[in-house]
């Protein structure tokens, strides 16, 4: 639950790196969270929320 965005459920995704001589190493991709003061429903939270997700509007962010 510690890197999920709490909005859109971005989580960790993994894959393999692949060298130029073709040899394979695991590889995590997380997504660029932030903990942000937003407003949920009436009250105020903090809540971690990708980039992505504050960026398009889809938090409202409190001062």
């Amino acid at each position: 639950m510690a890197q999920t965005c709490e909005i859109c459920q971005k989580t960790p995704r993994v894959g393999r790196n692949v060298s130029h001589s073709h040899i394979k190493t695991s590889k995590t991709w997380h997504p660029n969270l932030q903990r942000v003061r937003a407003r949920v429903g009436k009250s105020v939270k903090r809540i971690n929320a990708c980039t992505r997700c504050i960026r398009s509007g889809k938090v409202i962010k409190v001062a």
